[in-house]
């Protein structure tokens, strides 16, 4: 599985922006999908997953109730949705596609090259 990421940019604090993930290979269907980001000098760190069937997103407890992952199986793209963004969301943004639905970055099995997000105050 390839991946490649779109959308990131500079935004205002308490806006929106909407991060995508095209996925290239075969099965996409059949893996779970999902985002990371890491800021300069931390590490990379969960954000959001879904798994195959678009069935009970999970979120890290940063981005509840401002982050939405979703994704269409018949493009083969995963998408982030970011509301009510803070300067703290700053960070390079990676997508990962997983057998397993994964919370922990060392169990990915795949990632994309990053999309920076740049919150400013």
């Amino acid at each position: 599985v390839q991946l490649q990421a779109f959308g990131g940019g500079l935004v205002q604090a308490g806006g929106s922006l909407t991060l995508s993930c095209a996925a290239s290979g075969r099965a996409f269907s059949s893996y779970a999908m999902g985002w990371f980001r890491q800021a300069p000098g931390k590490d990379r760190i969960f954000v959001a997953a879904i798994g195959w069937g678009s069935n009970m997103p999970n979120y890290a407890d940063s981005v509840k109730g401002r982050f939405t992952i979703s994704r269409d199986n018949a493009k083969n793209t995963v998408y982030l949705q970011m509301n009510t963004l803070k300067p703290e969301d700053t960070a390079v943004y990676y997508c990962e596609a997983d057998t397993v639905l994964t919370t922990s970055a060392i169990r990915v099995d795949y990632w994309g090259k990053g999309t920076q997000v740049t919150v400013s105050s």
